[in-house]
């Protein structure tokens, strides 16, 4: 059977990653396999996060020369509704775009967070578990080194005070010694995790703080991304030109912070993958403390490799049973003769109990399956959670940062189109009948004449038209017939038919017929008729005030 692992095989996008171009500063191709401690291989990490710094560069120039253009862009005079129709429908499709690419990709952004935080997780609950395998390996080689030499040493001096008299006796005792020192060289013989500074405790504990920082800034990132383009929309939907502003530069510092996060995300992504694609080799190569065979063992772990540690363990094992039969005879034959050595034969037995029972469960912990197991979940956890996580974060990027360009686009055109709507509407002549200000400023009530409606300004037409005559009393009207709704219009502005082509100076209602040629290349025939159309309703209201 070949020594080939099979149980682990690395995803296709970590040979993908693996295969990017590895370029150090000086712009030299470098080998690509996984060296964290080389200065070369550094290097080209970083290079993939200036890739990203350049493609950062590139976008803010491409805004800058889209703004200086729109900046310097001049309306067509020629057909200028067709023009601003036009530039708002624009406007309305670059923010709709913007919100469904960023709503997409604060999705995506959720997801692949939440995919390396798992692959994450993995990583430390398993170095958690090795630690724990490794910790128990430690303590039972140290507790029954400690039996040996202490409780075993001991109980054998005072036996041999005991059987002084007793030459065979006291030989059997010191054959015992010589096995506790053999099954003491067998366990100093194992190797010791704690020299080889392999603490996968303070490891899996730094990664899990590292890890969280990360996901909560990632978090607080996307909750950015959506709040900017919620209030972005907003503004747009306000037409607020001072949401407008901030969202604008709140994008600018988002854009770059996109392009940021993609660097290294990137450059954290192709290390991983190096590493993802020949894990052993890399593990092979750090032997410090621990010897090649035993690290072979551990991450290969198949029928066709010997367990290091079977000599030691077996050797152990017969030197337990050789003292337990030794103890067994001097309890049969000693203890009849001399009756104050029963106790320290009895604590004896149960010591080399104790240390037999140690054996078991350290001979279950030495075994390859469970350390390999842990070893299998970590490069599961990392390489196929945590990179796809990575590639996920990586989409997130690249997709906010398109969609705060093209609203970073869309925000100036809006942001020019309401200035214009405004600068249009403080053109308008604030005498001009057909303006909103001066239909408002005509519906403010005059003290001066309680009694009249603020619909046209009767009194003005009084001090201006002699000629015009006041309403009459309501029972002058109370028995005249019911004049047509022509009638009432005309009475309404002028008061007498006979006057409907005077000028009405100074009068809150339009001139009725002689429309200087201002106000009929201003105003539609439609919207001139709206104004002087009166349903009769009105015509009821009004009556009583302005009929003749």
């Amino acid at each position: 059977m070949s020594s080939a692992r099979v149980d682990y095989i690395a995803p296709w996008w970590t040979y993908w990653l693996h295969n990017f171009p590895h370029i150090n500063l000086r712009l030299q191709p470098i080998d690509n396999s996984f060296k964290p401690e080389d200065e070369s291989y550094q290097q080209s990490l970083i290079f993939l996060g200036c890739v990203a710094a350049a493609g950062l560069g590139l976008n803010l120039l491409f805004l800058a020369i889209y703004l200086s253009c729109l900046c310097c862009a001049r309306r067509d005079d020629e057909d200028p509704g067709d023009t601003k129709k036009k530039g708002s429908c624009c406007v309305t499709w670059s923010a709709v775009s913007a919100g469904l690419i960023s709503c997409m990709a604060v999705g995506v952004g959720f997801y692949g967070n939440s995919e390396t935080n798992d692959g994450v997780y993995q990583l430390t609950y398993s170095m958690y578990n090795a630690n724990h395998t490794l910790g128990g390996v430690d303590s039972l080689v140290s507790t029954t080194m400690g039996s040996m030499q202490r409780g075993l040493q001991q109980h054998l001096a005072r036996l041999d005070e005991i059987f002084a008299t007793r030459g065979d006796y006291v030989q059997t005792l010191q054959f015992m010694q010589q096995m506790a020192d053999s099954v003491i060289k067998q366990l100093l013989g194992l190797p010791d995790w704690m020299e080889a500074e392999v603490d996968l405790a303070s490891v899996a504990d730094k990664t899990a703080d590292i890890e969280y920082y990360r996901w909560l800034t990632y978090l607080l990132v996307l909750i950015l991304n959506l709040v900017i383009c919620l209030l972005s929309c907003l503004g747009l939907a306000k037409q607020s030109r001072w949401l407008l502003t901030t969202m604008m530069v709140c994008g600018v510092l988002t854009l770059i912070l996109s392009w940021a996060s993609l660097g290294a995300d990137l450059a954290t992504a192709v290390g991983t993958s190096d590493f993802c694609v020949a894990p052993d080799r890399y593990l092979l190569s750090q032997t410090k403390g621990i010897s090649a065979e035993i690290l072979h063992y551990y991450v290969y772990c198949n029928q066709t490799l010997s367990n290091p540690f079977q000599k030691s363990l077996t050797v152990f094992q017969r030197s337990l049973t050789t003292m337990q039969i030794q103890i067994q005879g001097l309890l049969q034959f000693a203890v009849p003769l001399f009756p104050s050595a029963e106790g320290d034969l009895q604590g004896i037995q149960n010591l080399l109990n104790s240390s037999e029972a140690s054996l078991h469960q350290l001979t279950a912990l030495l075994d390859c399956r469970g350390l390999n197991k842990d070893y299998l979940d970590a490069l599961v956890g990392v390489c196929y959670d945590g990179v796809e996580g990575l590639l996920y974060l990586s989409l997130f990027s690249m997709m906010a940062a398109c969609s705060f360009c093209i609203m970073l686009c869309a925000i100036p055109r809006a942001w020019r189109q309401i200035a214009a709507r405004e600068r249009d509407y403080d053109d308008m002549d604030d005498e001009d009948p057909f303006n909103p200000r001066a239909r408002r400023a005509g519906h403010a009530p005059n003290p001066a004449h309680p009694n009249m409606h603020s619909f046209c300004s009767y009194s003005s037409s009084m001090g201006s038209q002699s000629s015009l005559h006041p309403p009459a009393p309501p029972t002058a009207l109370s028995n005249a017939p019911v004049a047509p709704d022509y009638m009432n219009q005309v009475a309404l502005f002028g008061g007498n038919p006979r006057y409907e082509n005077v000028p009405l100076i100074g009068r809150g209602s339009p001139p009725p017929s002689a429309y200087s040629q201002q106000y009929r290349n201003r105003y539609s025939p439609s919207m001139r008729a709206t104004y002087l159309s009166m349903t009769e309703e009105q015509s009821r209201h009004f009556g009583n005030d302005f009929r003749a």
